[in-house]
């Protein structure tokens, strides 16, 4: 039982930290954002190309919201949602990894 107990804390181990490079990454995006970047900058097509698979559903989500107050309000759910399943999921596979040892 040890052996998938590793295996499960390996996961939420990997789990966590591409959660937290994505809420990083999520966190430049914005910032970069309120300077008018270049697009054609390869930064910032990375940035595009690593955050828009996240932000493009909330955004569709959000658009009622969004088109009254004209503030893309995607980056602060995203940033909610990673915090959310930092907490809860990532923390679950940490105790059953526990539970099993």
């Amino acid at each position: 039982m040890f052996i998938i107990a590793y295996i499960i804390e390996g996961l939420a181990t990997v789990l966590g930290l591409v959660l937290t490079i994505l809420y990083w990454l999520i966190l430049i995006r914005a910032l970069i954002s309120w300077v008018s970047p270049d697009p054609y900058n390869p930064i910032v097509q990375f940035l595009h190309k690593a955050t828009d698979p996240v932000l493009e559903p909330l955004r569709y989500l959000l658009m009622p919201l969004t088109m009254q107050i004209r503030i893309d309000l995607s980056p602060l759910l995203a940033f909610f949602l990673i915090v959310f399943l930092q907490r809860s999921l990532v923390g679950v596979l940490f105790h059953i990894a526990y539970l099993l040892k």
